[in-house]
C-alpha cells in the first residue's frame, strides 16, 4: 500500500452542509480525536480533511450485477 502522508492545508469546501451520521469503531473516534487535538482541528474537521482526502485518491472498480457480482 501507498505510504503518502495527508497534508492538511486550506478548507477547499465552503457554503452550506448537511449532517451525516456514520457508526466509527471507538478506537477510530480516539484516534480522529488525537489527531484534532494535535492539529487543533475539530474532530468533524479532521473528518472532512481525510474523506476529502479519500475522495481525491479514490479509485473504482467495475460495475456490480444486483447479486453483487461482477
Amino acid at each position: 500500500m501507498n505510504q503518502e502522508k495527508l497534508v492538511i492545508e486550506e478548507k477547499r469546501y465552503r457554503g452550506t452542509t448537511a449532517v451525516v451520521s456514520a457508526r466509527l469503531p471507538d478506537d477510530m473516534i480516539r484516534a480522529i480525536d488525537t489527531v484534532a487535538k494535535k492539529t487543533g482541528h475539530n474532530r468533524n474537521e479532521i473528518i472532512a480533511i481525510c474523506l476529502e482526502y479519500a475522495m481525491d485518491h479514490i479509485e473504482t472498480a467495475g460495475k456490480r450485477n444486483q447479486a453483487g457480482k461482477r
